[in-house]
């Protein structure tokens, strides 16, 4: 069999799978769409990633959360590159409320394989799946699963990305599934700069969809420094909806070590 034709047909089936995966409501630690570039083999990486609301929702999502307003979400990811195919990794999200409390929310471990390469291709794919333990303050969720699945698209100087994410509240009683979709539209502007176009949304559960002034709905403009052994991405967004921060600065920050 054909390795590629082997990847695209288990890609198909994953993302049919993710369909049927319920969403667990979490903070957000990380706003990014996945490309499914990953660590060479050996090679271990780190990124920062951070997010502050300049001006958000006033109220927590649940009885003991955090408001998102005023508030700083960020995690560190640790990462390994295993194969040309496969990288694992760790996060360790925390959140700086707009009263200045720190709290550590979840530890959270993840696998990610992807089509070799995918920085070479015009086609690329692959699946993220991502498995956390979380403080009773920063999800109503103990326990939870992300599946990402990732496919692109790329006709130098463009690039078009899509992340039907989806996800696993695998404690609790509300285990509805949830929809929360992601894309980028990008386009290279040097060999170490690109200006993208990133759109987030949470649609809610997908037997019951929200209405769309309560659903999430934010767009964030972002450059991406691509420099070696360490990179840039920081960005703005503005929400469109009643569910959805107003404004919201985001940054990650890519080390890669040898």
């Amino acid at each position: 069999m054909n390795y590629s034709y082997g990847w695209r047909q288990w890609t198909v089936v994953a993302s049919v799978m993710v369909a049927l995966m319920p969403a667990p409501g979490r903070a957000a630690d990380e706003i990014q769409v996945y490309n499914a570039e990953i660590n060479d083999p050996g090679q271990f990486s780190l990124q920062l990633h951070g997010n502050y609301v300049i001006d958000g929702i006033k109220t927590p999502d649940f009885p003991r959360g955090v408001a998102p307003n005023h508030a700083f979400n960020g995690t560190p990811e640790f990462a390994y590159g295993l194969k040309d195919w496969w990288e694992i990794g760790a996060y360790i999200p925390y959140e700086i409320g707009a009263g200045g409390k720190f709290q550590v929310g979840a530890a959270k471990l993840r696998t990610l394989f992807v089509s070799p390469h995918a920085a070479e291709r015009d086609f690329f794919y692959g699946v993220n799946f991502e498995v956390g333990i979380y403080k009773s303050t920063y999800d109503e969720h103990r326990y939870n699963m992300e599946v990402r699945p990732m496919i692109g698209w790329r006709a130098d100087p463009w690039e078009f990305i899509i992340n039907p994410i989806m996800g696993v509240a695998l404690s609790g009683n509300n285990n509805t599934p949830t929809f929360e979709p992601a894309m980028r539209l990008g386009y290279k502007m040097s060999p170490k700069w690109t200006v993208a176009v990133e759109h987030y949304a949470d649609l809610g559960p997908i037997n019951n969809m929200l209405k769309v002034p309560d659903q999430a709905q934010e767009t964030f403009l972002v450059a991406d420094y691509g420099g070696e052994p360490v990179g840039l991405d920081i960005g703005i967004g503005h929400g469109w909806t009643r569910g959805s921060n107003d404004w919201t600065l985001k940054f990650i920050i890519d080390i890669g070590f040898n």
